[in-house]
């Protein structure tokens, strides 16, 4: 079992950067490929961005893509999403996810823990 609980969200102006933080329980996080994903009202959950296991391959949504940056550090068993340059439109709940396949996944379904998610409102 994997506990997962996001921080860093808030209101920014848009142009602006947060960085988001997930913290991880147990001792087996880089056994786990880590995801964000987003979900803004009335939409569904999408894919940001994904963080293989040792942390040396990345994958973007294009939408994010050149603005943001996912990292990790499993000494401390946990990942980040650096966001620059933020948008209004990126305004949603951000959730990280845990994903035991080596298989790159960009959807919600195929991981398998989630956080609470954490809010991030970027204002124009």
């Amino acid at each position: 079992q994997v506990q997962l609980v996001e921080s860093g969200g808030g209101l920014v102006q848009a142009g602006g950067s947060l960085r988001l933080s997930c913290a991880a329980s147990g001792r087996t996080f880089s056994s786990y490929a880590m995801g964000w994903f987003r979900q803004a009202p009335g939409k569904e959950r999408e894919f940001v961005s994904r963080v293989s296991r040792s942390g040396g391959s990345t994958y973007y949504a294009d939408s994010v893509k050149g603005r943001f940056t996912i990292s990790r550090d499993n000494a401390k068993n946990t990942v980040y999403l650096q966001m620059n340059s933020l948008k209004p439109e990126d305004t949603a709940v951000y959730y990280c996810a845990a994903d035991g396949g080596i298989v790159v996944h960009t959807t919600p379904t195929r991981y398998e823990y989630w956080g609470q998610g954490t809010q991030v409102t970027v204002s124009s």
